[in-house]
């Protein structure tokens, strides 16, 4: 570990520093699914229990059981882990929210990507990353949430998760089937030099 990474020492249970909270706060926002208190526990060098009593104070403060307001959030624990999770009384905006996104225009690097996964498809993240050349989670991560891509299994190999295009791409692009993309050459490398660069990752 860096020396600029900072250290979070152990406390007595009753004492619960506010840097704690914070670095606990840090991880679950960034968290896809339920983590284990003994996973955060790891991170942040406390016994499990200090952390699970961590997590108990952040979902009370967050239902507003410490004298504070009610979130737009809450922390719950669900199937053996902890995530955030918006708060139920405002399903009806959440729900607006997301079908109003999905008619949003894609920006460049969603259309990129998107590009890749339907003509080099089932394809992992990291080989989409190297064809590309950028990191692509925040985008594949909101071609999920559109519907426009799924997993697809894993790969072989590695066991990265795979992904390929959905029905509801094929509806919004207007197209019967995948062999009504067109060609491949004006818009990505051609076919030879990504046979050669997958090879590589392999």
């Amino acid at each position: 570990m860096s020396e600029s990474t900072p250290q979070y020492e152990a406390v007595p249970d009753d004492a619960l520093p506010h840097e704690h909270l914070g670095a606990l706060e840090a991880v679950l926002m960034v968290v896809d699914e339920p983590v284990p208190a003994g996973d955060l526990a790891s991170v942040l060098g406390l016994p499990t229990g200090q952390v699970t009593e961590l997590l108990t104070e952040l979902a009370a403060e967050y239902a507003g059981e410490r004298g504070g307001r009610p979130r737009g959030f809450e922390l719950r624990e669900v199937a053996g882990g902890w995530r955030i999770y918006s708060a139920p009384r405002y399903a009806d905006v959440v729900g607006r929210f997301v079908v109003d996104g999905q008619t949003a225009r894609l920006t460049q690097a969603s259309l990129e990507t998107l590009a890749v996964v339907a003509y080099r498809q089932p394809i992992s993240r990291g080989r989409i990353a190297a064809i590309r050349g950028v990191n692509v989670d925040g985008v594949v991560r909101t071609l999920l949430a559109r519907g426009l891509v799924a997993e697809a299994g894993h790969d072989d190999d590695g066991g990265a998760v795979l992904y390929r295009t959905t029905s509801y791409f094929l509806e919004r692009m207007g197209l019967t089937s995948l062999a009504d993309l067109p060609p491949l050459a004006p818009y990505l490398p051609d076919l030879e030099a990504l046979g050669d660069l997958e090879g590589d990752l392999r």
